[in-house]
């Protein structure tokens, strides 16, 4: 099963950012990830990976990732079929 990875900023305090996103990811990918892991870092680091892959990086895709926009990148790897409901339709 996919894994995901956040890492983030420990000296810009970005964890309960890092926490939320994995708390959203888990809610909605609950039976297809194996887990969703915090990993410490600095220097302004925020960076999600699915399975090594980066499927977001601050600098260089712009600011943080919308919830939506994140679970939308992460199903399209991990199951492109699967209907994310409202979050498709709006």
């Amino acid at each position: 099963m996919p894994r995901v990875a956040i890492e983030y900023c420990t000296q810009c305090r970005w964890l309960l950012r890092a926490g939320w996103m994995a708390q959203e990811l888990l809610s909605t990918f609950a039976t297809e990830l194996s887990e969703v892991a915090l990993v410490p870092g600095d220097g302004g680091v925020f960076r999600i990976t699915l399975d090594g892959d980066q499927i977001w990086e601050r600098r260089s895709d712009g600011g943080f990732p919308d919830i939506a926009l994140l679970k939308q990148r992460v199903r399209d790897r991990i199951d492109p079929g699967r209907d994310l409901g409202h979050i498709d339709r709006g």
